[in-house]
């Protein structure tokens, strides 16, 4: 059994090591200082190159990515905001992995996270027997992006206090991380070519812990929509969930009628319309396409393992409770209404058997 196989979900230098390892050999552009790729090679990577054999990875606007890797080249970090669901975290990864060749320098932003998961912590056995030295110094992702020259990944950013998104001001703008329990060259850490920083931030968590103006201006804001297009959409759905079933050792792959009906559900509850363009109920909870992807395994892996069969409709309602009602419970009378009166307009058998499930929704 290899690594990856023993992995849950490996890292992107990992999953797609052999496409990396053919973009850097065959690689003849330009490359920023400290990158390990070109930004045309880099560029490939995330959006796929059919005729090199690389896939894409990512869906949506190629102009995004030339934005974002055009700003991790210059002395500005990159903040990636979106509603939630929209493949952010994703879209770091990827880049990190492409610039960098690793993508695992992250910081999980979170009302606990504190500075020294950022910067720096101590072997306190170490620091009480040496006092403090590099030797006892223990580096967080901060300073060994800094200190190696690699893209730092710092998700969530908004949902820190103030005070701790502000521990990036100096690495961004004087490129240097202050040790001041250190004397000499080694209290001060200067960045090497290649660090730069890919900030995450959902536009729901706006108002928790807005940035600083100053942080605000060492970042270039780019901002990740969903996917307009439902048979873009519909693609990514399935090839995301055939491979989280053939992970979760399911042996079929998923109905493209079951996912086509699934995909357009969320659709409709997240924009508030109906198939003919008119109002209908929607949810206040976020129903991306991650949310529809996980959905779409839920769904098989309940045809699967309790029948022996590919996920029917009826499945898909069993399994939109406890997506639909996770932030308000009135969510979950307005998906009831979707399905007795959006849902008998919709033809075809699996829109029938959508609607004739509708009592399997639990209250």
């Amino acid at each position: 059994m290899t690594t990856e196989e023993t992995f849950q979900r490996p890292p992107a230098e990992i999953r797609y090591a052999d496409e990396l390892t053919r973009l850097g050999e065959d690689d003849r552009g330009g490359r920023p200082p400290g990158w390990a790729l070109s930004l045309e090679a880099a560029r490939a990577f995330i959006v796929g190159d059919e005729r090199r054999g690389i896939r894409r990875k990512f869906v949506g606007d190629p102009s995004l990515i030339d934005r974002a890797l055009v700003s991790l080249a210059t002395s500005r970090g990159l903040l990636l905001v979106g509603e939630p669901g929209t493949a952010k975290s994703l879209l770091s990864e990827l880049i990190a992995a492409a610039v960098s060749g690793t993508s695992t320098l992250t910081i999980q932003g979170g009302a606990a996270t504190t500075d020294d998961q950022i910067k720096y912590s101590w072997n306190y056995a170490l620091l009480v027997s040496e006092g403090p030295s590099p030797r006892s110094l223990v580096p967080a992702p901060l300073l060994k992006g800094m200190a190696e020259g690699k893209i730092v990944r710092f998700e969530e950013i908004t949902r820190c206090p103030l005070e701790v998104q502000d521990s990036l001001l100096s690495p961004l703008s004087e490129r240097v991380l202050a040790i001041p329990e250190l004397n000499g060259a080694d209290g001060m850490v200067f960045a090497r070519q290649g660090f730069n920083v890919i900030a995450t931030a959902n536009t729901r968590d706006r108002g928790v812990n807005d940035m600083s103006a100053a942080l605000k201006r060492r970042f270039n804001f780019e901002t990740v929509f969903p996917i307009a297009d439902f048979a873009t959409e519909l693609d990514l759905v399935e090839a995301e969930a055939r491979a989280l079933l053939e992970a979760s050792g399911v042996t079929v792959p998923p109905r493209r009628d079951v996912l086509e009906v699934l995909v357009a559900t969320f659709r409709e509850l997240r924009a508030g319309t109906n198939a003919d363009g008119g109002p209908a109920d929607r949810l206040s909870t976020v129903m991306s396409t991650a949310e529809t992807v996980s959905v779409a395994h839920a769904v098989g892996l309940r045809g699967w393992f309790l029948r022996g069969e590919p996920g029917t409709a009826a499945d898909i309602v069993a399994c939109l409770a406890g997506t639909a009602a996770k932030d308000n419970a009135d969510d979950l009378a307005r998906l009831r209404r979707y399905l007795e009166q959006q849902v008998p307009r919709r033809r075809g058998d699996q829109w029938r058997a959508l609607h004739d499930a509708r009592h399997l929704l639990p209250g």
